[in-house]
């Protein structure tokens, strides 16, 4: 597999010229200026390739060219926002660049109660509390029928939370499930927001009557019409999985189970058409075989994000260390190193610490957490291609 990492362009507090002294092989990036929806032009994906590739790397994944809310709600103007997304693929070919990682979660990427759990080593790690959530859907958001969607034992902590849930903690779980999570990624709230709540309300409403098997259907659609274009320059979309593998806030949510990933696959039968495995967010899920689905989908497979969770019961979970958690990331560099195609494979969410707390990197990007895990995920994958080349596997 390729060492690559993801790099948040030319604003990013982490440089190449650090990245490439730390042994990245490419970088994983978008043109996170261009608004949803509109074309990226050649000359700026040109730009962003060549800077790249004056540091020694190359520009290995476009992680996310996003898909608009539209396309997936099925809005009028989907037509118009889908050929948008054709021309971007089409200039992201002409320009070499391959590898397109994207997601078709409603509305909401990924979703963590907290930003910052202190572990006992001293770092901190993201977390997330099911019960906090419940309550932020609850009792903040306010959704019609939300109590509906969670089990007694939920509520009855939900209900436990109401005294001791002051201003600022509101506030600190809105902002750590609905902006700082969303704002760096294209997201559909921003830092500074003056109303986030109420736009994500407004957002919501947008999937009114909008149930997995319409959500399917506007995927498909989607997938049919880019798949032309990617045959033609040889461009490989590769799904991510949703994280948390599950049902959120009454929104449908179909890229979370082994039947999900099948369903995607199947339904529209073309090499291009693959996934993104990101063995983080499919370990959240309880119900996941984590290393059965990297075997039965490694052929589909182009991206790896490499990372593990540790399941705390009644729906908790807190990312592990890379050495840790209840996936056997060795087992996986096995199965993907197998393939014999050098995926481009990155670490993800590493804890914080050394003093990345102090950077205002992203959440979940720190500079040391992810380089210690950089560290040891190459020593596995060291470790099996010495396996490979001796017949041990």
């Amino acid at each position: 597999m390729e060492k690559t990492w993801r790099w948040f362009g030319p604003k990013d507090k982490i440089t190449l010229p650090m990245l490439r002294q730390i042994g990245v092989e490419g970088i994983v990036t978008a043109l996170h200026d261009v608004p949803n929806g509109e074309m990226w032009r050649k000359e700026d994906i040109a730009q962003i390739r060549d800077m790249i590739a004056a540091c020694g790397m190359r520009w290995s994944v476009v992680e996310s060219l996003p898909v608009s809310e539209s396309i997936k709600f099925g809005g009028p103007d989907r037509d118009a926002l889908i050929e948008s997304y054709i021309r971007s693929l089409r200039n992201l070919g002409e320009c070499g660049i391959k590898t397109v990682c994207y997601n078709f979660m409603p509305v909401l990427d990924w979703a963590r109660t907290d930003l910052a759990h202190p572990m006992e080593d001293g770092t901190t790690a993201l977390y997330f509390d099911y019960a906090r959530f419940a309550y932020f859907d609850i009792r903040i958001l306010c959704r019609p029928g939300a109590e509906a969607d969670y089990p007694d034992d939920v509520l009855r902590k939900v209900e436990a939370l109401d005294p001791v849930m002051g201003p600022e903690d509101r506030h600190a779980l809105v902002d750590s499930l609905i902006v700082k999570t969303q704002g760096f990624v294209n997201g559909n709230i921003s830092e500074g927001d003056a109303a986030p709540v109420e736009h994500f309300r407004q957002l919501l409403s947008l999937y009114d009557g909008v149930d997995r098997a319409a959500l399917r259907a506007n995927l498909v659609y989607f997938l049919k019409a880019v798949m032309p274009v990617c045959g033609e320059y040889g461009i490989n979309m590769c799904i991510h999985p949703d994280d948390p593998p599950m049902q959120v806030f009454g929104l449908p949510r179909i890229a979370g189970s082994a039947e999900d990933i099948r369903f995607i696959l199947n339904s529209v039968d073309d090499f291009h058409n693959g996934l993104t495995f990101c063995a983080g967010s499919l370990s959240a899920g309880a119900g996941n075989d984590v290393e059965a689905m990297a075997r039965e989908f490694a052929p589909r497979t182009h991206f790896v994000h490499l990372r593990t969770c540790r399941l705390l019961g009644g729906g908790n979970f807190v990312e592990a260390p890379h050495t840790a958690g209840r996936v056997n990331l060795v087992e996986l560099v096995r199965i993907f190193e197998k393939q014999g195609r050098n995926l481009p494979m990155r670490v993800d969410h590493g804890r914080t610490m050394l003093g990345d707390e102090d950077k205002g990197y992203n959440p979940g990007y720190s500079f040391h957490g992810r380089m210690l895990a950089l560290g040891q995920v190459e020593g596995m994958m060291c470790a099996v291609r010495d396996e490979l080349a001796r017949g041990c596997c």
